[in-house]
């Protein structure tokens, strides 16, 4: 019965919801600042469409799964549909193509890493501290 529970939610317990330290991408001063920023600690852009479904559940599994904190990455958050065009900003600033979900990572000024969609779950962050 205990395995139906879990597919049917018959579970009442409240699982905490795990909260990451987002630094809201919303302004085009950011994208200087964090090139700079990333000459001292690596930055990390979580690029998120909020109307698709697929981007979603990638950020679900990105939250569960990160196990940084806050002096191994500044962890910027770009919502794609309020600000495009600081998305657009952030593809020339680091010639990159535009996808979402898509996670950036900037170290000594530059793009060193980029995932999108099941890549970014995929990738090794430890490698960047």
């Amino acid at each position: 019965m205990g395995l139906l529970n879990k597919f049917f939610g018959g579970s009442k317990e409240k699982k905490e919801e795990k909260v990451l330290p987002w630094i809201l991408l919303n302004d085009l001063k950011q994208i200087p600042y964090i090139k700079k920023t990333s000459r001292i600690k690596p930055q990390l852009i979580f690029k998120h469409s909020t109307r698709c479904g697929i981007s979603s559940m990638v950020q679900r599994q990105f939250v569960e799964q990160y196990n940084f904190s806050e002096k191994d990455f500044d962890l910027y958050y770009l919502d794609l549909l309020n600000y495009r065009n600081i998305s657009d900003e952030v593809g020339y600033a680091f010639q990159l193509l535009h996808e979402s979900p898509q996670l950036l990572v900037i170290k000594n000024g530059m793009l060193v890493a980029h995932a999108s969609h099941g890549q970014i779950n995929a990738m090794d962050l430890n490698r960047f501290i």
